[in-house]
């Protein structure tokens, strides 16, 4: 009985020293994992902190530190962002969470409601930021505020699923980012350091917000699927209203005395109004947004219908099995991604050309595009059209942005780019609601040379008003040197006013 008793004893004893064993194991690896994680933590933060420190060297390189051109373009990215990540969170629960019949049915309502608001508010929204050139930091900052608390107020809807009330919040947040871009680009001019010209001064950045927005939509996707909409509403909520505070926080140098006479009227712009320069640059870059509205839209719905060669499956012989439905779109947007990149990135080495043969170079590079594209169509080359309409937009824009800056005047600049960003704006949707209904058709080679005949058609007309419009200015400049020179060589009348030394000088008063 003892030895039992010793026995349980040594077993109890062996099991008490295994389990202090088991205990100071799992103490060590714990201490392990948390000098691992340590580790790891500091490696990021030191990664991310010289990430911030050679990104802080790119855009305040050149004077921009002491313009706020930097500060403007650190800004500017994190608004790209903050967009982006809004309308992550909002494609899954307005546009991709619905099937394709119901899809277009959506989405076109959603276009018709973006275009009206901004038929509406273009004659307002660039006189009413003229008018407070003083304050321009503030609009700015008013513009970010108002999109925080329009995304509490869709993070609110997302989980009863108020549509009207997301519509009507992404419209609002459409809206007023369309506003602070027009704020951004009006400034411009008084933050440009003098060894940066205005192409590349927009080419910077434009750079960094495609950059961020880059890394902001898979962040967003994760973080949608992880956490939901609502929760990615909610944290762009809090970057938008941080945001506004850093806009407060700008130089005061860029919020410019009013200078305007009491009494005088307000100046309108319109397109009739601009100039034949920014007009000229206007209408290239109408017709090459028509098309990247129509593209998206167009190529979007044939993909999800299958009416593509490599998806089709009454065809065998043409149907790629690797790529299904999300990988091509994946690739499409991938393409859309990098063509916006490269064009951000090719404005720096333009920076010498002349902005008008720049915009019509990217509508003449589309259309050459667009016509192989029609013609072979295919995967390889809708990826081709995907990156040379981005590539095209971007590039064509800064153009634009860079010559109304030259062009026209501080005191109605922002009415000027009020009306060219809701004609542009306009001009998308309207390719957006064509790309809808051509792709009922489910035949691409349709679209296409449509859309071809009226790009070629766009390009010629603005060639012709261009030579003619040179021809004019040719034709002035030459009469004006023959006047001139006429007027030169015609005999001068003897001058009255001069004194006859011949006769005596008199005085008078005698």
């Amino acid at each position: 009985m003892e030895g039992g008793w010793e026995r349980a004893r040594q077993i109890s004893r062996r099991m008490a020293h295994g389990a202090a064993d088991a205990g100071r194991a799992t103490v060590r690896a714990s201490k392990a994992t948390a000098s691992g994680t340590a580790r790891a933590g500091k490696a990021t933060a030191n990664g991310a902190r010289k990430v911030g420190k050679a990104t802080r060297r790119l855009t305040y390189a050149n004077g921009a530190d002491r313009t706020g051109l930097g500060r403007l373009i650190e800004l500017s990215a994190g608004n790209s962002a903050s967009d982006a990540m809004v309308t992550v969170a909002l494609a899954s629960t307005v546009f991709f969470g619905v099937p394709v019949g119901e899809a277009r049915g959506s989405v076109a309502l959603y276009l018709v409601i973006t275009m009206l608001p901004f038929g509406l508010l273009a004659p307002f929204v660039g006189p009413i930021l003229d008018r407070f050139r003083s304050g321009r930091r503030y609009v700015m900052a008013g513009t970010l505020f108002g999109r925080g608390l329009l995304c509490f107020a869709m993070a609110a809807a997302v989980g009863p699923g108020d549509l009207p009330t997301l519509f009507i919040g992404a419209l609002g947040v459409l809206v007023l980012s369309k506003a602070y871009n027009v704020s951004r680009a009006a400034i411009m001019p008084s933050v440009l350091p003098a060894d940066i010209t205005l192409v590349s001064a927009n080419a910077r950045v434009a750079l960094f917000t495609l950059i961020s927005a880059g890394v902001a939509v898979p962040l967003g996707a994760g973080l949608t699927a992880w956490l939901g909409s609502a929760a990615v509403l909610r944290i762009a909520m809090v970057a938008f209203l941080l945001l506004g505070v850093a806009a407060v926080r700008l130089p005061r140098h860029i919020d410019s005395p009013d200078l305007d006479e009491e009494g005088e009227s307000p100046r309108w712009r319109t397109l009739l109004k601009v100039g034949p320069a920014v007009a000229e640059a206007v209408w290239a870059n109408v017709a090459i947004r028509v098309f990247s509205g129509f593209l998206l839209f167009f190529l979007l719905f044939l993909v999800q219908d299958k009416a593509v060669p490599w998806l089709a499956l009454d065809d065998p012989l043409t149907r790629d099995p690797f790529f299904d439905i999300p990988k091509t779109i994946a690739l499409l947007a991938a393409a859309a991604g990098v063509g916006g990149l490269v064009g951000a990135v090719a404005a720096n080495w333009t920076r010498n050309h002349a902005p008008q043969l720049i915009v019509l170079v990217t509508l003449a590079v589309t259309v050459v595009t667009t016509i192989v594209t029609a013609i072979f169509f295919g995967l390889w080359t809708a990826l081709a059209i995907c990156l040379v309409t981005a590539f095209a937009q971007e590039l064509g824009k800064l153009a634009l942005d860079a010559i109304v800056q030259r062009e026209i005047g501080e005191e109605v600049r922002s009415s000027t780019f009020g009306v060219v960003e809701a004609v542009l704006q306009l001009a998308w949707v309207f390719g957006g609601l064509v790309g809808l209904v051509l792709s009922l058709s489910e035949s691409s080679t349709a679209g296409l040379v449509t859309l071809t005949v009226a790009l070629t058609a766009a390009l010629g007309w603005l060639l012709v008003s261009r030579r003619r419009r040179v021809r004019a200015t040719k034709d002035k400049l030459r009469r004006q040197r023959a006047e001139a020179e006429a007027a030169a060589d015609r005999p001068q009348p003897p001058r009255t006013d001069t004194l006859d030394s011949t006769k005596p000088l008199t005085n008078p008063n005698g």
